[in-house]
């Protein structure tokens, strides 16, 4: 099989010549800066400085060379404008606090914070506050919450619109070159479009925004799903209306190249728990996740791609009623989140894509050798009648050490036969 065919496999939930392997394609599927670095010095590979394509998490291109080490099946487009509002473009040298020379967009601006670490400003305007905070001690920025006093007489469900408009000629056109210089890699397309987050605690502080305005504090947001629900149902209509609207006209321009859509990414479990119940899935979020992934499913090959982490095993059924097709990033770590009963209880009816290497504590802490016995294992359960792609649970962070992750990866390649 080549790398789509072996993807469409096991998105199907047939058993594919190999297990497919995804790193970088989405912005939870990724590696940061520095650990691309050291994993390319392990494997020596030309040094050269790593590309800040998603600069909140500080996550890193993984270029050709190092995908052909690593034998990665995936390759991702995302929207132009990232989470703090600017393209990756005019790429310029920055060196990190803890000294690693990366390039970064030519609008990546940051100035001191009192504290030493870094504040980061939407689409890199200094004239107004900053939306972003790296820690003097931190690896990856923070969102600075920025929410105006609420006047409880006075809350408008256009504040929380502001950004989900409808896509632009200009951006179209974006996806339609990114859509065709992705297919051109030969790898399966993995596609983030935007617009039906509904609720991603990532995206509610609105870091791309220059004044954001409605509810934009976590806790408050929070607060609100439980005591303002019409006031969030009239979000989630709007957010999905244009969505649906949107996905129209991108379908039209990328046809379906793509694989696989990075639908939504709000989180709802914690480490031991739910941050909803099952019932208030099914009242407040089920009803748009199905619009959009209806509308997929009716109008397009794709299959559609959950993040949610945490402990989610009592909301999975309804994930699956909801009309998605991918799990990820399957936190074993969590309670619940037991390898073999997942697969046993929904292997079936969704696709896990994730859950190869615990990055809690196995990969960043473990030997290489409880990292190999940990991917080979995961790798058994989960492979079993198709329906898994490999990843770890969620990005690699900073400074996982590389034999860890060459480990990781030479444990797949075991597992596929070897090469």
């Amino acid at each position: 099989m080549d790398r789509r065919e072996r993807l469409k496999s096991a998105l199907e939930h047939k058993t594919p010549d190999k297990i497919p392997v995804d790193f970088d394609s989405t912005a939870v599927t990724g590696i940061h800066a520095l650990a691309v670095a050291n994993l390319r010095d392990y494997f020596g590979l030309e040094k050269r400085p790593v590309k800040v394509w998603e600069p909140y998490q500080f996550l890193g291109t993984i270029d050709e060379d190092l995908i052909e080490v690593w034998g990665i099946d995936t390759v991702g487009v995302t929207p132009r404008a990232g989470i703090f509002g600017f393209a990756n473009e005019n790429w310029k040298e920055f060196k990190t606090p803890w000294g690693q020379v990366v390039l970064v967009s030519g609008h990546f601006v940051t100035s001191g914070s009192p504290d030493g670490g870094l504040f980061i400003y939407p689409e890199g305007d200094t004239r107004v506050p900053p939306s972003g905070h790296m820690p003097k001690t931190g690896y990856f920025f923070d969102s600075i919450i920025r929410q105006e006093p609420i006047d409880e007489d006075k809350l408008s469900v256009e504040d929380n619109l502001e950004e989900f408009t409808l896509i632009t000629d200009s951006d179209l056109k974006y996806f339609a070159a990114e859509i065709k210089r992705a297919a051109a890699t030969g790898r399966a397309v993995i596609a983030t479009f935007g617009g039906a987050a509904l609720g991603d605690i990532a995206l509610v502080p609105g870091p791309f925004l220059k004044h954001p305005k409605g509810i934009r504090d976590v806790t408050e947001w929070y607060m609100s799903t439980v005591t303002r629900q019409d006031f969030i149902h009239k979000i989630f209509a709007a957010q999905t209306e244009t969505a649906l609207k949107n996905l129209e006209k991108i379908r039209k321009v990328v046809g379906d190249v793509v694989q696989a859509v990075f639908t939504c990414g709000t989180d709802f479990g914690t480490q031991d728990s739910q941050f909803c119940s099952a019932k208030t899935f099914d009242s407040l979020y089920a009803p748009y996740y199905k619009q959009v992934n209806d509308w997929i499913h009716k109008h397009t090959k794709w299959k559609t791609f959950k993040h949610c982490c945490g402990s989610i095993g009592p909301l999975l059924n309804n994930f699956i009623a909801a009309g998605f097709d991918i799990i990820n990033p399957v936190q074993l770590s969590a309670k619940g989140m037991d390898p073999k009963m997942l697969k046993e209880k929904y292997g079936d009816r969704i696709v896990f894509w994730g859950g190869g290497v615990d990055t809690q504590r196995t990969l960043p802490f473990g030997k290489p050798e409880e990292v190999r016995n940990e991917a080979l294992r995961n790798c058994e359960i989960f492979s079993k009648d198709g329906g898994f792609v490999f990843n770890s649970v969620h990005n690699i962070q900073a400074n996982v050490p590389p034999e860890n992750i060459a480990a990781m990866i030479k444990a797949v390649k075991e597992f596929n036969g070897g090469d």
